[in-house]
């Protein structure tokens, strides 16, 4: 069974090397909708693969630091990545050049670290994230796939240092060490930093 919770940011970017003359000369922007599908094999004690209100969590608050944010390229000229540093507290440097497919595919694997460093409390089965739909405009949408995750190429490039979020946006967040506990989670594997409690049963 799937579920699916829908997100959004608002940001601007240049995409660089495209067919279309105003996205790879011009920073402009995009109102995105993202959407993020998990499923399991399981229902927790509710009668939910997973309770919506707990999306609200460290999740929520990594795509909402790409809200209101500029997103550079690292490859981008160094003359426009160090404007958008000088001038604007909401950044994002990424490694890869900021299209709607690398989008889906850096939340794909950033949801999936996320979902295995949550210990969740309600007897929930073993929740898996199948796939992120980016939406760029109402007209057009990426989606990256769970199996897209074992994709040499797509995924040759991307580790979680392949987004820089500025301090402004980190402050934000309800935990701003969130991607350290996430990063050390993966070295060790011992102890999961988001731990969930376990709702009471009233029945």
């Amino acid at each position: 069974m799937i579920i699916r919770r829908m997100f959004g940011f608002c940001a601007a970017h240049i995409v660089r090397n495209c067919s279309s003359i105003r996205c790879s000369r011009s920073l402009h922007g995009h109102n995105y909708k993202v959407e993020v599908f998990v499923r399991s094999d399981k229902l927790d004690n509710a009668g939910m693969i997973l309770d919506f209100g707990i999306f609200k969590n460290q999740i929520a608050d990594f795509i909402d630091g790409f809200d209101h944010a500029y997103h550079v390229w690292d490859r981008e000229q160094n003359e426009i990545r160090d404007f958008a540093i000088k001038n604007s507290e909401r950044y994002v440097i990424l490694t890869h050049n900021p299209s709607a497919e690398n989008y889906a595919l850096l939340l794909l694997f950033f949801v999936d670290k996320f979902l295995q460093a949550m210990e969740f409390g309600n007897n929930e089965g073993s929740i898996v994230v199948e796939s992120v739909r980016v939406h760029e405009t109402d007209h057009g949408y990426a989606e990256a796939f769970s199996n897209d995750l074992k994709n040499l190429y797509f995924m040759q490039k991307v580790s979680l240092d392949s987004i820089l979020f500025s301090e402004a946006i980190k402050q934000d967040w309800k935990d701003p060490f969130m991607l350290d506990k996430l990063k050390e989670f993966e070295l060790d594997k011992i102890k999961k930093p988001f731990v969930f409690q376990t709702p009471l049963q009233q029945v």
